[in-house]
């Protein structure tokens, strides 16, 4: 190192306190509001880009500068980042929500939350997605052509044995048409009264075709349901409330593509799983973006479930719901 290099290290390292945050000062007015180059700002306070460059740490680390990040939509960046450490998940929207809100707005801020961020993923070829009330309220949050010309595909049979209200699976068409795009559907029951005519339904090579292209997509997304009386499975006919109940006792905290979990995401009925078409819970945790959402606090074993069980790597939901989660996390 030149003998005058090595001197202006040795005067670098021993600044005052008050010269250095005057340094730091000068440094990042440069770097954030006169948009200068760290070469540029350098030269000019005769320091090296390295000088400059861990000045501007310093005042990052010290407080004098303070980076808030403000989203155009309701989102919260702080609560988000905090969620994602504490969960390891690749990304947290949460977006605002208060105890006293209704439910169904509080749906509707989450699903539009979810739009928002699929929009926002850029061109992807394909997507899978389940059905239900949430996914449905996604679907008709999307922007108009949030994904021209994109490929969904059905992650689970849908076809109702019964409705007793607003339709809620067909989710894909819907998804497809926000995109300009194409659905690949999966038009057989949700769960089969055998296991044996859902292993035969297997084999069959149209439905067979979907569930091998719903493996591969890289990127899936469903809603995570709660153990409650007005539940889809319940309302679409699939599982009686006596099931239900039972399915309770056994450990149930909720389901994710129609599939009965346990606090550790275990499968609680394997009788009834064998029943169940679509994909495996496993293959969930193998997506680069497995991105699960869910509105209100009914859902948070259901979700912690999921977390705990690496089913899901983003997480969408609201503050209340968050905050809830978070607190055996803390």
């Amino acid at each position: 190192m030149k003998p005058d290099r090595i001197e202006r290290d040795i005067q670098f390292r021993n600044l005052s306190a008050e010269r250095r945050e005057q340094l730091m000062i000068q440094v990042a007015k440069r770097y954030y509001h006169l948009d200068m180059t760290m070469s540029d700002l350098s030269t000019e306070l005769g320091l090296t880009r390295w000088q400059a460059s861990r000045l501007l740490t310093e005042a990052k680390e010290t407080g004098l500068v303070r980076i808030e990040i403000v989203p155009h939509t309701p989102r919260m960046p702080g609560l988000e980042s905090r969620f994602e450490r504490a969960f390891g998940l690749k990304e947290a929207v949460i977006v605002p929500s208060n105890a006293d809100q209704d439910e169904g707005l509080v749906l509707d801020a989450v699903a539009r939350g979810a739009g928002q961020y699929l929009a926002g993923l850029g061109k992807i070829p394909a997507i899978g997605i389940s059905w239900g009330r949430t996914m449905t309220a996604v679907a008709r949050r999307l922007p108009p052509y949030w994904n021209e010309g994109v490929e969904v595909v059905l992650l689970n049979g849908s076809m109702n044995v019964r409705s007793t209200g607003p339709q809620t699976n067909n989710v894909a068409e819907l998804f497809a048409s926000a995109g300009r795009g194409s659905a690949m559907l999966l038009p057989v029951p949700a769960i089969f009264g055998h296991a044996a005519t859902k292993a035969a339904l297997e084999q069959d090579p149209t439905i067979s075709a979907v569930l091998d292209f719903a493996a591969s997509v890289p990127i899936i997304c469903f809603g995570i349901g709660a153990m409650v009386p007005d539940s889809v499975l319940i309302q679409s006919g699939y599982v009686s409330l006596d099931e239900h109940e039972r399915l309770k006792r056994k450990g149930a905290v909720g389901d994710i593509l129609s599939r009965y979990i346990d606090a550790e995401g275990e499968i609680v009925d394997p009788e009834l799983d064998a029943r169940t078409i679509g994909i495996s819970l496993e293959s969930c945790r193998t997506r680069t973006l497995s991105i699960g959402v869910a509105a209100g606090l009914a859902k948070r074993d259901a979700i912690l479930s999921c977390l705990r069980a690496g089913y899901v790597n983003v997480l969408i939901t609201d503050e209340v719901t968050a905050l809830a989660l978070l607190e055996p996390a803390s």
